[in-house]
């Protein structure tokens, strides 16, 4: 048998995702067409990212990106609101490792949809290629291990969990523009041309996979830890392809790592810390803690004034901060603050430092100035208190 040629086949697969898909950035052509391949490669990588396509509004193309990658990927399995012990139980049963597609995710991680540690728990463990998960099995409910390592993609609107975020290579689908134009897909006429183009990437894959065991594809200056976990099956399969895609997996590295990084709100807690040091205490080292609700609340494209339905209050703000350390080590908390009006409880700028230095992204290079130390004069010989 000849031997594929592996550049060629790619260009090939990314000119069927263009037939059907406009999607928002030329590196996300790239990315899903090295993730198709990948799904072929399972065995050779020691994780596997989930593919998220995701958008604020339906309508945008994200289910039609999911049923083309099905077409190219080996024993897809499509999957709207299972339950985790049905793909557990997929993933290790005896006719071998579905490729999960995950449609109207949504519904399982959605704000109307409650929390589903579960699922959420099999779609992390299962990033891994020693993921497990474990169940008590019989009536002597022994405690047995189902691996849970799998290639899954996803598509739905608004976000998922950060813990899955993170493991995932996200295409952030829009609706077309007037002007974009693409081919309708019809299942009966379509499924057999990406049904061809997928026996051909497995027939190549097995041709290289030795290469591709083992590999350690040299990452983008800057990409580290998880971001480079994600992207580093996807290079590995873009550099035994050769031709143009190692140098154009590593741009769409850099360029899909800088969007998730741009997207990137960080915890709720990175956030209010950030919050703190640009916007509520600067030109400040102290401020009550009622200056400092007023003012979060009040920031707009911020989440403090509606916290699950109700605003932030010091109650709320105290056991956030209370997670952190100051630079002594000991929790974040509040103390006294003297002012002209008096003496009350607030939060001092040296406290939150350390915080801020290992928390924070680096802050903006013209922060905002802020107003607050004209809400509430300190007392000129004002000096910390006992809390």
């Amino acid at each position: 048998m000849n031997d594929i040629d592996g550049a060629a086949l790619l260009d090939e697969i990314e000119r069927f995702h263009r037939r059907f898909n406009i999607f928002p950035m030329e590196a996300a052509y790239v990315a899903v067409v090295l993730w198709d391949a990948h799904a072929h490669l399972l065995d050779c990588f020691d994780s596997t990212p989930r593919l998220a396509f995701l958008s604020p509004e339906p309508g945008s193309g994200k289910s039609r990106g999911l049923e083309i990658v099905e077409t190219l990927v080996p024993q897809p399995m499509v999957a709207v609101n299972a339950s985790a012990a049905a793909l557990f139980r997929a993933v290790s049963g005896p006719d071998g490792r579905p490729t999960i597609l995950f449609d109207e995710i949504d519904t399982v991680f959605g704000p109307k949809a409650g929390d589903n540690e579960e699922l959420r728990g099999f779609l992390n463990a299962g990033h891994r290629r020693t993921g497990v998960t474990y169940r008590c099995v019989g009536d002597s409910q022994t405690v047995t291990p189902f691996p849970s390592y799998t290639a899954v993609a996803m598509a739905g609107l608004g976000s998922l969990p950060d813990t899955i975020l993170t493991r995932s290579v996200i295409i952030r689908m829009r609706r077309r523009a007037r002007n974009e134009r693409v081919e309708p897909f019809r299942a009966r006429l379509h499924e057999k041309e990406g049904n061809a183009l997928r026996d051909r990437l497995a027939t190549w894959s097995d041709q290289v996979r030795d290469r591709v065991m083992g590999a350690w594809p040299d990452m983008p200056e800057g990409v580290t830890d998880r971001p480079a976990d994600v992207w580093e099956p996807l290079l590995a399969v873009a550099d035994v392809a050769g031709g143009d895609w190692p140098r154009r997996a590593r741009a769409a590295c850099v360029a899909l790592v800088k969007a998730a990084q741009n997207d990137d709100k960080g915890s709720v807690g990175i956030r209010l810390l950030t919050d703190l040091r640009d916007h509520i205490m600067v030109g400040v080292d102290r401020l009550p803690t009622i200056a400092i609700i007023d003012r979060l609340n009040a920031l707009d494209d911020a989440p403090w004034a509606d916290m699950g339905g109700k605003p932030l209050d010091s109650r709320r703000l105290s056991r956030m901060l209370h997670e952190y350390m100051t630079a002594d080590n000991t929790p974040i908390a509040s103390r006294n603050i003297r002012t002209s009006g008096g003496v009350l409880k607030g939060y001092y700028s040296e406290d939150l430092h350390d915080a801020w230095q290992r928390y924070c992204p680096p802050p903006q290079e013209s922060a905002p100035q802020s107003p607050l130390h004209a809400l509430l004069p300190l007392h000129p010989s004002s000096e910390p208190l006992s809390a």
